[in-house]
């Protein structure tokens, strides 16, 4: 039996929840752990600002390339976005350049009435485009999404017309939700290394 806290189970929450962060930090940050020793991480935000709705993964990575991390690589922001155009290069890119990176895929999508205003953190690949009929390829080992709009009638209709406040909302959530879970993440792996040389030349 899986209980709903685990780190493979679905995972959905309003952002405007009190504990927000919280959350999708200890949800991060459990998934971050399964990633094997010495594996980049890199984050892939796809979505365009020629459409408020799918602008959520753009504005995240603008949010999280201020910080100047060194512990993860970024793909996608306003200036530079990862879009349906580029989305496949960038991918073979990152495959060249990074040897079995950890990827973190996040993306806009449409869900129902009732989720819109949720964020999703989950295992396996996000699939940009599917909510618009596109085939796109799939991104991430891990994925994170917001619901930005309802789905299912006229989606390029609905994307160009979702309120900008809520995805400026969420892309803040989720950029500061991140930037956390892999700060904390990288810092328990080193001093578990270090535990783990102390004790060699023990």
């Amino acid at each position: 039996m899986k209980l709903p806290f685990m780190k493979d189970a679905p995972f959905k929450v309003p952002y405007t929840n009190a504990n927000i962060t919280g959350m999708l930090v200890h949800r991060l940050t459990g998934l971050l752990e399964e990633i094997s020793a010495n594996r980049p991480i890199v984050i892939v935000c796809i979505g365009t600002d020629r459409s408020t709705g799918d602008a959520l993964g753009p504005l995240i990575g603008t949010a999280l390339f201020k910080y100047r991390s060194p512990h993860f690589h970024l793909y996608g922001t306003l200036e530079d976005p990862v879009h349906a155009m580029n989305l496949e290069d960038t991918l073979h890119e990152i495959n060249r350049k990074f040897e079995k990176p950890f990827v973190i895929g996040i993306d806009a999508c449409l869900g129902q009435v009732s989720s819109v205003g949720c964020i999703q953190i989950g295992q396996g690949p996000v699939k940009p485009g599917a909510g618009v009929n596109k085939d796109l390829p799939p991104v991430g080992d891990i994925h994170v999404t917001g619901i930005v709009n309802v789905g299912g009638f006229m989606e390029y209709f609905v994307l160009q017309n979702t309120r900008l406040h809520l995805v400026i909302r969420m892309s803040e959530v989720i950029a500061a939700s991140l930037m956390s879970a892999i700060t904390s993440y990288v810092h328990v792996s080193s001093s578990t290394r270090d535990q783990t040389a102390a004790a060699d030349f023990s």
